[in-house]
């Protein structure tokens, strides 16, 4: 009830403000470069020591759009930096324009493997939709019990919602309104993250600068997921992830399933 009335002042302004805030975002849309997927290997082994498995999952983000290629974005920047204490074997699964529902599907119909680490980067795209935060944080408690079915991580790590207030690509002040939407989204998704094991929030740091931005102002550069993948690495690194073992053990899609042969039995969400 409190999330709601917290709610309230963003609605009323939306009320107030909605044609204009309209108008921008329609002329955002019309005149920002869409930028590709960049090109690279989305699956790979580096590093050397115990292996981690990684997964990088989700939107635009996790594809790495607005890096020149696959080793300079999100997943090639993370890797890069647990390869040194780590066996990394990674996988991306992501697909730019993404939203939660869109990224429920493909998990759903991805192959069964095992992952130590999920990575999950999403939200831009439900927060331009103006998704409702309480109801995005239960589209992220779908995602995880997907997530547990099909990969069983030992971690699996929500990025939050990038800070909106800081693209540079849109004016005010939708730049303003759209922060403070993602930002109570994020509060509503860490509310619930409190008392959860094996599910942690990764925050992105408040402010930006255009060195950390794309030609679209909208994306990370290289040198943005380089900030990124620091912060994310150094969560990850903290929490102590068991390892798969020897870098010669491998993952099979037998080994996603033990909690659900202990007889796990994840709660059905309805965002």
């Amino acid at each position: 009830m409190r999330a709601r009335w917290d709610l309230l002042p963003l609605l009323w302004l939306l009320w107030l403000l909605g044609p204009l805030l309209w108008l921008q975002a329609r002329h955002v849309r019309r005149v920002t470069p869409r930028m590709p997927e960049p090109p690279g290997c989305r699956t790979g082994t580096a590093g050397r020591g115990t292996l981690v498995r990684l997964l990088v999952a989700g939107d635009s983000g996790a594809a790495g759009v607005g890096a020149p290629t696959q080793d300079q974005a999100l997943c090639g920047q993370l890797v890069r930096r647990l390869s040194r204490h780590h066996t990394v074997a990674w996988c991306v699964m992501a697909v730019n324009g993404l939203d939660s529902p869109g990224l429920l599907e493909l998990l759903e119909h991805a192959p069964c493997m095992r992952f130590d680490v999920v990575v999950l980067s999403m939200g831009a795209n439900d927060a331009t939709g103006l998704c409702a935060p309480a109801r995005w944080a239960r589209w992220q408690t779908r995602l995880a019990e997907v997530i547990e079915l099909r990969f069983a991580p030992a971690l699996l790590v929500h990025s939050a919602v990038p800070p909106m207030h800081a693209c540079l690509a849109l004016p005010q002040p939708l730049r303003w309104f759209m922060g403070r939407w993602a930002r109570r989204m994020n509060l509503s998704l860490a509310g619930l993250l409190i008392d959860q094991t094996g599910r942690i929030m990764h925050w992105h740091p408040e402010t930006t600068t255009t060195a950390g931005m794309a030609a679209d102002g909208i994306h990370p550069s290289s040198e943005g997921y380089a900030a990124w993948a620091d912060g994310l690495s150094l969560r990850i690194l903290a929490e102590r992830v068991p390892g798969a073992g020897p870098a010669s053990a491998t993952g099979s899609p037998q080994d996603a399933r033990p909690k659900k042969e202990r007889g796990y039995s994840p709660k059905r969400v309805t965002p």
